[in-house]
């Protein structure tokens, strides 16, 4: 009995183990079946929610207008080093550092790196040589005009004066001018006591670039003691001008890309920027509600630039303020810009309500055709006149012989008288005849009312003339005197 009792209790047990292991397996399996429908399930919504914001981008997209695209470029070392202190200020557009100088490039950080030049300067600089600058920029045309495309607006930066930003920013320039896209270049001249040199080639390279911009700016580094003290450290200065950009192209890129009560966009500013080579002045300030006038003053005359807006023929302006924003004031403040520009000038301006600019108003200012006296087109290089062929020393003239006095004239001796005729047997012998006087080759000079010299001609038939009495002579002679009284009586 026992032994069945065991028996029976292993069959029992041997049971519910299978029966758990059974039920355990059919409860994985339920699990792995609610698992896979739940991941089912969540894929499906994924796979509607994908095409549900699909469908509304594209709905959005015919609805919605492009953003407009800026690219800000900065050639040479001044240049990298301006845009790498406002990069991470201005939002919203894209920084690229263009140089020769690897090393430079390396220690610009926040923006993209374009290195051209490396065959031909080997990573380095160019050496204040605007030659190896221009034919460094030639050389890479193609890599250059990938900066330029699929942009609506880019912005040159650079400081004239060096090697690589004299040099090739004209090339930068000309490549862009056959591009869709608008150029607005913004470029700084040196201090005057970096020498005359320096600031000739700035200037020879700013009227290349001038004709392929639709626009540029001005800031002479010398107007930098006008927003500094002079016990301000030399890095904070240079980085006075830097900020004072910074508020500028912020401004300027708020105008294009917040919408407003009255909007600018980025139609307007093309409209503003159409031409080319127009200076333009471009200026943000910020200050208290109550000042509106000074607003207007500071907006308007920058102690950064050596020109101002009377004259510009383009104006677009942005005014930010609070909610409480007056129409008075916004009034006021277009009356004031108005009235100091030409009265033919194209006018554009916008109007935006922001709650960070609360009891403040910010102005922004681009105004363009701007007119200035102070800079003047550099000098031309004098060339280097070419040395003078030494001129063959002249012979002497020979000196005019002396003309000989004419010999006078022989006078003709009386022939002599009839001898008594002789015998006959004894003829007297012929006298012999003197010899002929030879005619002088020289012409005989012969007073006529006055010592006057005879032509050639005269002198030869004068010569003739004696030469027939000197033969008829010599034929009286030759006859013996028998025969002469017989000739005469003949005669």
């Amino acid at each position: 009995m026992r032994k069945r009792t065991k028996k029976t209790k292993k069959i029992k047990k041997t049971r519910k183990i299978k029966k758990t292991n059974r039920v355990k397996k059919v409860k994985k399996i339920k699990k792995v079946n609610k698992i896979k429908s739940i991941k089912k399930a969540k894929i499906i919504r994924r796979v509607k929610m994908v095409n549900r914001v699909k469908r509304t981008k594209k709905l959005d997209a015919q609805d919605t207008v492009r953003q407009t695209k800026v690219r800000v470029i900065g050639i040479g070392g001044g240049g990298g080093s301006i845009i790498s202190e406002i990069v991470s200020r201005v939002k919203k557009a894209d920084f690229v550092a263009a140089n020769t100088d690897l090393r430079a490039l390396r220690a610009i950080s926040k923006v993209k790196r374009f290195q051209f030049g490396q065959s031909l300067t080997q990573g380095l600089g160019t050496g204040m040589n605007t030659e190896i600058g221009e034919t460094a920029a030639q050389n890479e045309k193609e890599k250059i005009k990938k900066l330029f495309e699929n942009q609506d607006i880019c912005i040159i930066i650079a400081c004239l004066g060096g090697g690589t930003g004299s040099g090739s920013t004209p090339i930068f320039a000309k490549i862009s001018k056959n591009l869709p896209c608008l150029t607005y270049g913004i470029f700084t001249m040196p201090f005057e006591f970096e020498g005359e040199k320096k600031m000739d080639i700035a200037k020879e390279s700013l009227e290349k670039i001038r004709p392929h911009l639709n626009a540029f700016s001005i800031i002479p580094n010398e107007r930098i003691f006008k927003i500094i003290d002079k016990n301000t450290p030399l890095k904070n200065a240079l980085s006075a001008i830097n900020e004072r950009l910074a508020d500028n192209l912020e401004g300027l890129i708020e105008m294009i890309y917040l919408p407003g009560l009255i909007n600018i966009d980025f139609a307007d500013l093309k409209t503003i920027l159409s031409g080319r080579g127009r200076l333009t002045y471009l200026n943000t300030i910020e200050i208290e509600e109550t000042g509106e006038e000074e607003a207007v003053g500071k907006v308007i005359s920058s102690p950064l630039y050596s020109y101002t807006i009377k004259g510009a023929r383009g104006i677009l302006y942005n005014i930010v303020g609070g909610k409480a924003l007056q129409l008075s004031k916004v009034s006021q403040i277009s009356k004031l810009i108005s009235d100091s520009v030409n009265k033919n000038a194209k006018i554009i301006f916008g109007i935006n309500q922001n709650q960070k600019h609360k009891d403040k108003i910010k102005i922004t200012l681009l105004a363009t055709g701007c007119t200035m006296k102070s800079i003047k087109k550099p000098k031309p290089r004098p060339k280097p006149k070419p040395k003078p062929k030494p001129r063959p020393k002249p012979k002497p003239k020979p000196k005019p012989k002396p003309v000989p006095e004419p010999k006078p004239k022989p006078k003709p001796k009386p022939l002599p008288a009839e001898a008594p005729k002789a015998k006959a047997g004894k003829p007297k012998p012929k006298p012999k005849p003197k010899p002929r006087p030879k005619p002088s080759s020289q012409a005989p000079v012969l007073p006529i009312d006055g010592k006057v010299r005879r032509n050639a001609l005269q002198v030869k038939k004068v010569i003739e003339e004696e030469e027939k009495e000197l033969i008829e002579r010599e034929k009286v002679w030759e006859t013996p005197a028998i025969f002469r009284r017989k000739n005469n009586n003949k005669l």
